[in-house]
């Protein structure tokens, strides 16, 4: 694989890096939209109500904390039409709505938006220059009482849900996104290092976890991608279990999932270690989940020697026949990969129930094959790769080492 530049593994960015990147967010937003309006305008849509917060940020620059979204009431929704783009604000917002979003128009709204539907709708104009008459809505997060209320307040206009189209662009990472998802990664893989003398037998879960966020906060992160995850022993086998009370013991491994944010964008790691003297037997699965995560990343590396990218399906099944050629099939459940950037989950998908479509380019995902033996043990290795089989890359992000650590 590729090297990163040295500039992309810095781990604490820079006030410049910071304003850079603001910089590129609001150049690159006129050329989004456009984009999306174009395929608004193939569908046959007037206008698109967003609600999701990422895909807000993305078009229109206006930022809601992780959570935020559940006390904002509409703050922070938007609509896109041909010529126009609204941002709803309330007076807690309006402020910033107007310093982040100098493109758009901002609209007040409390908890009424159903109350001031029309009237947005009405200062709109459609796609041949008229009256609104067909809108998209992000119609899973709206409930049915908001649809309905919705409907009533405008019963000329239809409303159709739409699932994912912000989001594939999303999925295709500019310049400025790649390199922030790379500083994420440094950030979170110095702060595992920092945290590796500290682990020991009789440490618990708990304190391990929360030295991790604390090393990851004070070394860059303006917030978590997610809450620390630390399993040791048996309950490694969760492989989305939270740590507890549970002092770790020598002979197990034990399991960090976590990641920093950096600028809006997150990472996502995950690394298996040894406490004291490993067992034979958790070697041997960790040898299989790494072989089964280099087979993942053979069939990436052949995409981009042919400039032909597999599908999200084609590569969990490179890593999946590994795991389960040594009969352990049954003991990995959950699919290969995702995509990361605003969203810690988000497009692509490398599992066996995404679409058989080729990954896109240039885009970042996570390659996790893990064994888990419900009572005994598990093992997850986790890494990002930016990924562009037109361009020929293939660059592992993450840097904190693969190989067996022994810790404690």
């Amino acid at each position: 694989m590729n090297d990163l530049p040295l500039a992309s593994r810095r781990t604490v960015p820079s006030v410049q890096d910071l304003a850079r990147w603001q910089a590129a967010d609001a150049a690159a937003r006129p050329a989004r939209l456009e984009r999306f309006r174009a395929r608004l305008d193939a569908a046959g849509f007037d206008a698109y109500l967003g609600l999701s917060r990422e895909n807000t940020r993305y078009l229109t620059g206006f930022v809601l904390g992780e959570g935020e979204e559940k006390v904002a009431g509409d703050s922070g929704r938007f609509v896109v039409a041909p010529d126009d783009l609204v941002v709803l604000a309330d007076s807690r917002y309006r402020e910033q709505a107007a310093e982040e979003c100098p493109g758009a128009r901002i609209e007040e709204s409390y908890y009424d938006l159903p109350d001031r539907w029309a009237g947005i709708l009405a200062g709109l104009r459609g796609r041949d220059g008229g009256p609104v008459r067909r809108v998209a809505v992000e119609a899973d997060l709206v409930s049915h009482a908001t649809w309905s209320r919705l409907q009533a307040a405008a019963p000329d206009v239809e409303l159709v849900p739409a699932e994912g189209w912000i989001e594939a662009l999303r999925a295709v990472k500019e310049p400025g996104e790649l390199e922030r998802v790379a500083a994420a990664c440094a950030v979170a893989d110095a702060a595992l290092q920092r945290l590796l003398p500290d682990i020991r037998p009789g440490v618990t879960e708990r304190d391990l976890a929360l030295q991790l966020e604390w090393a990851m906060r004070t070394g860059g992160a303006e917030a978590l991608a997610f809450d620390v995850a630390c399993l040791s022993g048996p309950r490694a086998a969760l492989p989305h279990g939270s740590p507890t009370d549970r002092p770790v013991a020598a002979g197990e491994v034990l399991l960090f999932d976590f990641g920093a944010q950096v600028a809006g964008y997150r990472s996502d790691m995950t690394r298996t270690l040894f406490v004291a003297e490993p067992r034979a037997a958790d070697l041997a699965l960790y040898r299989l989940v790494a072989d089964a995560q280099e087979a993942a990343f053979e069939m990436l590396a052949r995409g981009v020697e042919t400039h032909q990218a597999p599908t999200g399906p084609a590569v969990d099944g490179a890593a999946r026949d590994v795991i389960t050629a040594a009969g352990h099939g049954e003991h990995f459940g959950h699919g290969l990969g995702h995509g990361i950037g605003l969203a810690t989950h988000e497009a692509p998908s490398l599992s066996r129930r995404a679409a058989p479509v080729v990954l896109p380019g240039p885009t970042v995902f996570s390659i996790e094959p893990g064994v888990y033996l419900p009572g005994e043990t598990g093992i997850r290795i986790e890494d990002l790769v930016a990924f562009d089989a037109s361009t020929g890359v293939l660059e592992r992000l993450t840097g904190f080492p693969r190989e067996v650590t022994v810790v404690g």
